[in-house]
């Protein structure tokens, strides 16, 4: 590494060394204790202990990467579960944490589960998430709550679409990770392409703490870089480690990784990078203090590997996730003071404070709504009373569970930094709930906006069931959205994909006996101007005694793409001299808001243009709000309409891999669905495809990949961004929504 990247970090660190992750949790609670609204008192020595051994962790990947399996095997050799299953069994048994018959069925999760662990002296929290893109709601709302997360990679695919989602949902909640390289059984299994592929499409400093022994499957075990033993998992099912001399034909590839490590660590620690320039080699405690220090900063991820199919890999990857990744104390986690304007304050996470939860996720259960809970700072206790920030309103804790998947178990308390579920909570997805002493709220997470649309009809229009299970889902899912079409009077459900709505469509027939008839998927279109506008409207309406006048002057403009997503809108009030009276203004905004509900090309919601009110007129008898709101929505109407205005269509990034024989098969059919292709890349006897292909093409891809590649094809996709859409397309859907207006007259 050069020198001069080094010096000036070293020479930092030795003026004012900086204050670790790891600092000691008295130390945070004293310092955390000063700026908080909580409580100042110090915490137990026994809440510390209690604290220190105890992991959050999410296991998060790409679709078949192999989560449910790893969670499977590490339930078995913590003494959770007696027996293991396989997702895709022929015991019809399934996997312990894909509980729902449809998650058996087709083989994936559709659900996050939690559960609880113990390995050695250290108690697990463990939130299994799924890996489709369809239902990345769930790995949002797990990372949320999370203090460390492990993230699955398959030796072969390595990072794919939804690896890139989950490490973007990472950064955004600030979690640490380790990576696991799964499925080194695999043909074609290659963990030095994957971690280049951490490094460079994920940005992450990376390095292996392993080097396997054989691969594909001959793969037999590890080689751990800092003991430099070598790992074997004997046993009918993996459960007998044993350990042994290196083997020698390995004697140099450990040497050599083992010397990647330390470089690696050089470059994100300052005490590795002194030792580095030194020339001194670092000992195993140096070592591994160093990963962990890097990893609770976010500026490192270990590499582990093994097969978890083949029981391979781990009580190694548990001992990792007890040694690397934080505990409660040492993730800092902030609330809003509601009593102080929103200020934002830490998070004590200690149980002798006044307590603070965050509902993160909702689920009907057979004795009522389920509410999963994690507490940020002091005691939730059976019996005692909660309040809902939001409502104000009192609620009693009438019974207090741990969850295990579906099953559950009573417990009377849980501590700081623990995950639980309450029963007979009504409240929504990221609603607060503390003690009545504090008025905090914890943020809320982030939630992507829906894609697609399908019309939604009951065959049996009496049933009291359709409405009951739609408000439901709603609650469960804040990316499943319903809506009645103001014209039509159809019922619109929303959501991120094709196969969520369709798990939806499928749960109502068989949870609530109500069948349901879809009508064709519907495209979220937006409309947005591309030059300025000027306007100058005149609203008079005269009909015996007081009439309506209101004068609206200004201008209409496109808002740079690039600040779309954080302002989709903007109204600015520019009037000077009092022409328009300050108590109008907020009628012209409501008027400019009424104008961006509906377009005016193709009837979808316009984004991205930001109305200018600069002049106007006012009478002193005829004026009103009314008239105002009127008089901007007309004027928008109209300045919108010679603003060259463009539709614009849901853009979705597709990965498609399949055999490399058929890949000209898969570029003809992105080609044909006028997909721009921006990545191909040959893995052994692979190949995968990526490209930005339009939503609205994208239908029934699933059935032709299959017939083009022989069944052996497979493909994601996740929404990027709004794009404008051809102009031939553009004219058929403004031609399709002016024959459904003339229909209606």
């Amino acid at each position: 590494m050069a020198l001069s990247m080094l010096l000036p970090r070293i020479a930092r660190a030795n003026a004012a060394p900086a204050l670790s992750r790891a600092t000691s949790p008295l130390a945070f609670a004293r310092r955390w204790a000063s700026s908080s609204p909580s409580s100042s008192a110090q915490p137990t020595a026994e809440d510390i202990s209690r604290l220190k051994r105890l992991r959050n962790i999410g296991i998060s990947a790409h679709i078949d990467s192999g989560k449910t399996t790893v969670t499977e095997r590490i339930l078995y050799y913590t003494g959770r579960i007696k027996e293991i299953h396989e997702v895709r069994s022929k015991d019809n048994v399934g996997a312990t944490m894909d509980w729902m018959d449809l998650e058996r069925e087709k083989g994936i999760t559709i659900q996050s589960a939690a559960t609880y662990a113990q390995w050695g002296d250290t108690n697990l929290n463990i939130i299994d998430t799924p890996g489709h893109v369809d239902f990345t709601i769930e790995v949002e709302r797990a990372l949320r709550v999370l203090d460390g997360a492990v993230l699955v990679l398959c030796s072969v695919s390595g990072v794919q679409s939804q690896t890139i989602t989950v490490d973007r949902q990472m950064r955004r909640y600030n979690v640490p990770r380790i990576s696991f390289i799964n499925k080194m059984d695999r043909a074609g299994a290659n963990p030095g392409r994957i971690i280049d592929q951490i490094r460079s499409k994920l940005k992450m400093p990376a390095a292996a703490l392993q080097v396997p022994i054989g691969a594909e499957d001959a793969f037999e075990g590890v080689v751990d870089l800092l003991t430099q033993k070598a790992v074997y998992y004997k046993g009918a099912r993996g459960e007998d480690i044993v350990y042994a001399d290196v083997p020698e034909h390995l004697a140099d590839a450990v040497h050599a990784a083992r010397e990647e490590l330390v470089a690696t660590l050089a470059e994100v620690d300052d005490e590795i990078g002194e030792l580095f320039i030194e020339e001194k080699t670092p000992s195993e405690d140096q070592l591994r203090a160093a990963i962990r220090r890097a990893t609770i900063a976010r500026k490192f991820t270990p590499v582990l590997m093994g097969s978890a199919i083949k029981d391979k890999g781990i009580q190694t990857l548990l001992d990792a996730v007890t040694r690397y990744l934080p505990d409660s104390t040492e993730v800092k986690n902030t609330m809003l003071d509601l009593d102080r304007n929103e200020q934002v304050v830490d998070v004590v996470p200690y149980s002798n404070q006044p307590f603070v939860g965050l509902a993160f996720k909702l689920e009907e259960g057979k004795y009522g709504q389920l509410t999963y809970i994690r507490v940020y700072q002091g005691r939730l206790e059976k019996g005692q009373f909660a309040y809902h920030v939001k409502t104000g309103k009192k609620v009693k804790i009438s019974r207090l569970v741990r969850m295990h998947s579906n099953s559950m178990e009573d417990v009377d308390s849980v501590g700081a930094g623990e995950i639980c579920a309450l029963f007979g909570i009504d409240c929504a997805s990221g609603d607060t709930f503390t003690d009545g002493s504090i008025n905090c709220s914890m943020s809320t997470m982030f939630v992507p906006d829906s894609v697609i649309s399908l019309s939604l009809t009951p065959k049996d229009k009496n049933s009291p069931n359709f409405s009951k299970a739609l408000n439901r889902f709603q609650r469960e899912d804040p990316t499943f959205r319903v809506h009645v079409d103001s014209e039509s009077k159809q019922t619109i459900i929303s959501g991120m994909g094709e196969l969520h709505l369709d798990i939806y469509v499928e749960r109502m027939r068989r949870e609530y006996n109500v069948d349901c008839v879809t009508g064709k998927p519907q495209v979220a279109f937006r409309e947005t101007a591309t030059k300025r506008a000027e306007f100058s409207y005149t609203h008079k309406k005269q009909s015996g005694g007081a009439g309506q006048f209101a004068r609206v002057i200004g201008y209409i403009e496109p808002i740079d793409p690039e600040q779309q997503a954080e302002l989709p809108h903007e109204f600015v009030n520019n009037v000077v001299g009092g022409n328009i009276p300050t108590n109008y203004i907020p009628a012209c905004e409501k008027g400019y808001m009424d104008g961006l509900q509906d377009g005016f090309m193709v009837g979808h919601p316009i984004v991205g243009v930001r109305m200018v009110l600069q002049d106007g007129a006012a009478h002193s008898v005829d004026s009103s709000e009314l008239a105002f709101r009127l008089a901007a929505f007309h004027a928008f109407r109209e300045s919108f309409k010679a603003s060259n205005p463009r539709v614009l269509e849901p853009l979705m990034t597709v990965e498609v891999s399949a055999p490399i024989e058929f890949q000209g098969n898969v570029l003809g059919s992105l080609n044909k669905r006028k997909g721009l292709i921006i990545d191909t890349e040959t893995q052994e006897d692979y190949c995968v495809v990526s490209a930005e292909v339009p939503l609205n093409n994208m239908f029934g891809y699933s059935t032709e990949l299959r017939s083009a590649t022989q069944g052996k094809g497979e493909f994601s996709m996740e929404y990027k961004r709004h794009s404008p859409v051809l102009p031939n397309v553009q004219e058929d859907l403004i031609k399709e929504y002016q024959k459904k207006l003339a229909e209606k007259k």
